[in-house]
This record gives structure tokens, sequence and C-alpha cells, in this order.
């Protein structure tokens, strides 16, 4: 008889790729998930994975199998979510990923009462900068800034983000403040080295322009783009979520150059064609409630 733990482990591997990180994400013994993949075999009397000590793949079995049992592991979970959320709890394991800045500074607090609320939800969060593959690497869903590349992924609005130009005083003063994009230009800027370019998009009056100014830093951490600021080593584009608390203690200013970032958004993105499970509706419905509307990092700063 075909076990429905054995399943589970079957599609967890085959999303990780690896027997050790499926072990892992189910914290269990390698052995446990070696030996629950071996019955499984047995049970349907074929060989679902080509092993080697380098790498695992799907054998063409294993790979027309899986639909169905990526498929039947999501309808257990659901219905298991379902019965929960029938009894008025909420219970069971959820994945998630989220910006490093982003996490730290606004996503843990906000998690913190939920998680009091519903003890019997067992989150795994990773904060991680690089955008992560939310159905490859097996993530319930994932926190982003900014826009969803990915058309497998279907983003719910959480909160809208504002982002701003900001320099120290200090480097002002040194240097001038900017007052059109042609002075902005002759500025060392401090550019998201994710995003994939050192320039700004901003939207004036007369349209959109990119700003290429001079690179002084290029950096993969929303932290270290706001310290590195405030050191004065140039101008950087920031959140207001990053922004906010050294703009109002006035480390850092804002800079007005007639023209502005687009309106981004913090989303939620689950995998397209799963329903929301009950317990990412609770998440969503919390994480609004908790950032507010306007979000509370958005409050009007005055440019310098």
């Amino acid at each position: 008889m075909v076990k429905l733990d054995g399943i589970a482990a079957f599609v967890l591997v085959a999303e990780a790729g690896s027997i050790s990180e499926a072990a892992r994400r189910l914290r269990l013994a390698k052995s446990v998930v070696s030996e629950r993949l071996v019955e499984l075999e047995r049970s349907l009397g074929t060989v679902l994975l080509h092993r080697t000590t380098r790498r695992l793949s799907l054998t063409e079995d294993g790979a027309a199998f899986l639909e169905r049992a990526a498929r039947i592991t999501r309808e257990v979970e659901d219905a298991t979510a379902e019965m929960a959320e029938r009894r008025g709890s909420l219970a069971g394991p959820l994945r998630l990923s989220a910006p490093v800045t982003f996490g730290r500074m606004h996503l843990g607090p906000a998690l913190y009462p939920f998680l009091a609320t519903h003890p019997d939800i067992a989150l795994a969060l990773d904060l991680d900068d690089r955008r992560v593959d939310a159905a490859a690497e097996g993530y319930d869903a994932v926190i982003r800034h900014g826009p969803i590349e990915d058309s497998r992924l279907v983003a719910l609005r959480l909160a809208p983000s504002r982002r701003c130009l900001v320099a120290s005083p200090d480097y002002l003063a040194r240097h001038g403040t900017p007052r059109s994009i042609a002075e902005l230009e002759r500025h060392g800027g401090i550019f998201y080295a994710n995003r994939g370019v050192a320039d700004w998009r901003l939207v004036g009056p007369e349209g959109a322009a990119l700003v290429r100014a001079r690179v002084a830093l290029r950096v993969n951490n929303g932290d270290v783009m706001r310290d590195a600021a405030m050191a004065g080593l140039g101008i950087a584009l920031l959140p207001s979520f990053i922004a906010g608390a050294a703009l109002r203690a006035g480390a850092l200013h804002a800079i007005d150059v007639g023209a502005e970032a687009d309106p981004e958004f913090i989303v939620l993105a689950h995998v397209e064609g799963r329903r929301s499970s009950a317990k990412i509706r609770a998440l969503v419905a919390h994480l609004r409630s908790a950032f507010g509307d306007p979000p509370v990092w958005d409050r009007p700063v005055s440019p310098a």
C-alpha cells in the first residue's frame, strides 16, 4: 500500500533536489527520508529517482508521478488547514522567505503577535536578499518589495512603499544639494546590486528618466546602503521602510530633484494554481492590519 508520508517525501526531494535538503525541511534523519523513498518505489513497482553521488534526477516514471503526487500533498495540506479553520484554529508548517532588512525591521515585529495568537503554526522564516524561486525551493509564500516577475506567482498586496533619494547632511554640505536630474548625475550614488543596474529610474513632469550617477558603492543589502548614506558616502534611493527612522531623526535628508521613483508595494506571493490556504489568508489580513494604510514607515518627511 502506498503511504502518504512516502509521497510527501518524494515530492519534497524532487523540489529540493537532494535528500539531505528534504530531510532538513522535514526535520527528519536523512536515512528516514531514504527509507520512505525506497518503500514508495517498492509499493509502486518502479524507480522514481536516479541516484548518483553528485545529484538526483527524476526517471520518466518519476516525472509522470510527480505532478499527481504534488497535487495529492497539496490537497491533504489544504484539507488539514480547512479542518483546523473549522475548529477555529490554524495549525501546521508555514515556510516563508523575505528580504533581510524588511524582515528584521518590520516583518518580524508584525509576525510575533500573529504567532502568539496561533501557537500551533510552525513558522520557518528565511531572510535572504536574493530572489528565491518559491516553487522550486518549497516556500509556501515569499514577501517581496517591488514587482513580481515570476508568472507562476500570485501576488497579494500588503502595503504601499514609497522610495526617495536620501543623503547625509554632511554629504550635502560638502557636495551641495542637487535640485535637478542633471545636477544629480554629478553626484556619487549608492546602488542596490540585486536590481542588476547602477541607475535610478525617476518620473517627472517631462516623463521618465534614467539617472546614471557615479558609482560610489554597489551592495545587495538595504541596511548597508542606509548606513553608507549616513556615513556621507553618497546619495541612495531607499524605500521609506528602511530610511524612515533616519529621516525623522535628521541623520538623512530627503532630496527633491523634481522627479520621483515609481511607487512600489510590499507583497506576499504564492504559487499560482494553489488556492491561498487558511494560514496564508489569515497572515495576509494580519500583516495588512499591522502595517497600516498608509503604513507607519511612509509618514511624510520634509525634503532637504
